[in-house]
């Protein structure tokens, strides 16, 4: 029921003049039986006729139901003196004084008998002729209210469904194009699917039911049916990636084994430039971590056993331990060549502050030669301490500085 827009019928559409002339009131009474007739065709008018309501929409319908039937029926009544006023003032004929009597008595006079509103046995007089007749006007007027009180039911229902439709359609389109994808997923996806299935079911049923319950302070509550849609959009995405796997779960498994092969070749290479680090600096960074063995059996096993929810998570576990394997091997060998290079780096520091002393004549001075001396031991020692190091040529460079100062 939701999810379909008919038109809606007009509400304002019963005239509101009194009539003026025979002309005015067939005027009036073709409006009133458009209007009448498209309320009576719209969409929602059928559904609520045909649905099994519950709550306060089964209340405000049925009393907009028995509006509709008094309404239809003093219709039928005013049609009725309509019919008798054309008969009257049509035609070119002049019309004879007793019908021009009896032309301004239904014009303006009490001439539509309107239904008697329903009574019990205990509340009816036994002599009782009904409701007096009305004019015209009057009919109309309570024609106006009848038509008002079920357009107002109509209309509220018809913004429910504008609004809870759309999400509620989303979802069940979504599920729809999962549920062809879903075969051979596995007990939890089709669980999963199922259970989403329900629940619009569910919402859609309690939509239709008793779709004025969805209406809180003047504003649809669309916020179940926004959930689902959200819900369905999360769950499908799901079930396409699981798809996907399924269609490249082989290649996605030899292509982890692959790069586990890749990762061991690099973490050799990057072994040997630890080694050679270590062998060179004292304060080596620690070796390369070992590869991990992705079990490739084992996820294939998981393949051909249909599992995909298991095989994703193990898939993406593997990767993400061989991506963080890779990336503290390359930290490794950086930080290999780094300190090979501060080493590098502090023996050229050691040359161009000795090639100072030189030209300043401090070469000969005891104490700035014993501090060169210490600075090289430190850095042509194998392993070299480079904090030491480190320490060893400052102290080189400020006894320089010192000899300059003084000279």
């Amino acid at each position: 029921m939701t999810g379909s827009t008919g038109r809606p019928p007009v509400a304002g559409g019963l005239e509101r003049a009194g009539p003026r002339d025979p002309a005015e009131v067939l005027a009036e009474r073709e409006a009133i039986q458009a209007n009448l007739l498209e309320l009576d065709g719209s969409f929602v008018k059928q559904m609520l006729e045909g649905a099994a309501l519950t709550g306060q929409t089964r209340l405000r319908w049925a009393a907009a139901a028995a509006s509709l039937a008094a309404l239809w029926e003093t219709y039928l009544a005013y049609s009725a003196v309509v019919d008798r006023i054309a008969a009257l003032g049509a035609g070119g004929h002049r019309p004879s004084k007793r019908e021009q009597a009896e032309l301004t008595g239904l014009l303006t006079g009490g001439c539509v008998q309107l239904p008697d509103a329903p009574a019990g046995p205990a509340r009816r007089d036994l002599v009782s002729a009904g409701r007096p007749p009305v004019t015209l006007m009057t009919a109309v007027a309570a024609m106006r209210r009848s038509f008002a009180e079920v357009t107002d039911v109509t209309s509220a229902v018809e913004t429910v469904w504008a609004a809870v439709g759309p999400p509620l359609d989303a979802a069940a389109a979504e599920l729809a194009s999962s549920r062809a994808l879903a075969a051979g997923l596995g007990p939890e996806t089709e669980a999963a699917l199922r259970d989403a299935e329900a629940d619009l079911d569910a919402a859609r049923a309690a939509s239709n039911g008793d779709p004025l319950a969805l209406i809180a302070d003047g504003r649809v509550d669309t916020s179940a049916a926004d959930r689902l849609q959200a819900r369905a959009a999360e769950l499908g995405a799901r079930i396409a990636e699981l798809s996907r796997l399924r269609s490249q779960a082989r290649a996605r498994i030899d292509a982890l084994a692959a790069a586990a092969g890749a990762a061991r070749a690099d973490r050799e290479d990057a072994l040997a430039a630890w080694q050679r680090a270590a062998a060179l600096v004292a304060m080596a960074p620690p070796r390369p971590p070992d590869v991990a063995d992705p079990r490739s059996a084992g996820l294939a096993a998981l393949a051909a056993g249909a599992q995909w929810s298991r095989l994703q998570a193990e898939l993406d576990r593997c990767e993400a331990e061989l991506a963080a394997s890779a990336a503290q091997t390359q930290e490794v060998r950086r930080l290999a060549a780094a300190a090979l290079a501060r080493r590098d780096e502090l023996r050229g520091l050691l040359g161009a502050y000795k090639a100072k002393a030189a030209r300043l004549g401090a070469s000969e001075d005891v104490a700035v030669s014993g501090r060169y001396d210490q600075a090289r031991d430190l850095l042509w020692s194998a392993p070299c301490d480079l904090d030491a190091a480190q320490a060893a040529v400052s102290g080189y460079q400020q006894a320089i500085l010192a000899t300059e100062r003084r000279r």
